[in-house]
């Protein structure tokens, strides 16, 4: 059975969830004011999108290939070790 939860961690909780609103809150701000749309082209590919969308595009992409380099730099130093 679960006990109840100490006051810091309802108090950490509340912390928590006001963070969550206000990231959330700029994010939709930053949407918002940026519905330019932009031209993107790649060889003879071309898309046009907003703004906002490209940079959400971007950042997931750098989290995608960071999370990879991390992963390969790992598998690089454990190799290293066992020799």
């Amino acid at each position: 059975m679960r006990s109840a939860a100490r006051p810091e961690e309802l108090a950490l909780r509340y912390v928590y969830i006001g963070l969550i609103v206000v990231v959330t809150g700029l994010v939709l701000l930053f949407m918002f004011q940026n519905l330019e749309t932009v031209r993107v082209s790649l060889l003879s590919a071309s898309v046009t999108l907003p703004v906002s969308i490209l940079v959400f595009a971007v950042y997931l992409l750098a989290m995608l290939t960071g999370g990879i380099v991390v992963a390969l730099l790992r598998t690089w130093t454990k190799g290293a070790r066992g020799l």
